[in-house]
């Protein structure tokens, strides 16, 4: 290993692990923190400090949803600078050496493909997308920021400079009403919401289906990033456990799913995984 790389504990057992391929990834919020978008749950987490929008009070409350957007129209501008760390292009390289298969992301923010990565389940959505709620249309949020730019031409609020996970910043209440939302311009009037699953929001059944069915083909589940406290991540870890399939977790700080761990790396993903996949190349 290099000089700036600390020996770490366990690294030369998850080598061998995923030596022989087949292995299926499992990242969350942790592997995006070099990127300047934080966690819920770390040392440093959202959660901390701020209440996540819900599913509930998106759909049923107007005021939330404009609350919403107005903060997330400006939390955009730092979404779309982030760029991948080298957890995300060593996720990639391990994906090009054969030793990763598929990505399982509960990341919304696109960083794996952006990295190099094919083959991204996003388990929670993205960003990069926005849902009708009333006809289901999609469209790009890149086009949707445009227009809220023209619609919005003097909206210029003093924001915080950390983004949540979720896509929106904190925005003193008084400072919102100045913001116009737009609607969607395919049914020409119909609420729109980021293609993302919110607190409270269940993951489509086909798209859980979809990551069950690759953790049962794999060889081993890699869990990056996750501290697995939330059912919706920690359902694949118990799934590959009860099949034998060994669960390899790489986080700093301790998970739900350490129990069933076969192997449980406790380092900064910037230094484990770009030395796993030299050590692997």
């Amino acid at each position: 290993m290099t000089a700036a790389t600390p020996t770490v504990e366990g690294l030369s057992e998850l080598a061998d692990l995923l030596a022989d391929g087949g292995a299926v990834v499992l990242s969350g919020a942790g592997l995006s923190t070099d990127s300047g978008i934080p966690d819920y749950r770390g040392a440093t987490g959202s959660l901390r400090r701020h209440t996540p929008m819900t599913y509930q009070t998106f759909t049923r409350d107007p005021r939330g949803r404009h609350r919403y957007w107005a903060r997330s129209y400006v939390g955009w501008r730092q979404i779309e600078r982030a760029r991948p760390n080298a957890g995300h292009r060593a996720v990639a390289a391990l994906q090009q050496g054969g030793a990763v298969g598929e990505v399982i992301t509960q990341n919304v923010d696109g960083l794996h493909q952006a990295g190099g990565a094919r083959d991204v389940l996003e388990l929670h959505g993205g960003l990069d997308r926005t849902v009708c709620l009333a006809c289901g249309d999609v469209a790009d949020r890149a086009a949707l920021d445009v227009r809220l730019r023209l619609a919005n031409p003097g909206f210029r609020p003093e924001a915080t400079d950390e983004v949540n996970p979720d896509g929106d910043v904190e925005l003193p209440e008084e400072e919102l009403d100045g913001f116009v939302m737009v609607d969607c311009l395919a049914c020409g009037g119909g609420p729109l919401k980021p293609d993302v699953v919110f607190f409270g929001e269940t993951v489509p059944r086909d798209r859980v289906d979809a990551c069950f069915g690759l953790v049962d083909a794999a060889r081993s589940l890699l869990v990056l990033g996750s501290s697995l406290t939330v059912m919706s991540g920690y359902r694949f870890v118990i799934a590959a456990a009860k099949r034998g399939i060994p669960v390899a977790i790489v986080n700093s700080g301790p998970t739900r799913g350490d129990a069933k761990a076969s192997l449980k790396v406790d380092a900064p993903l910037g230094a484990v995984l770009p030395e796993l996949a030299r050590r692997l190349a």
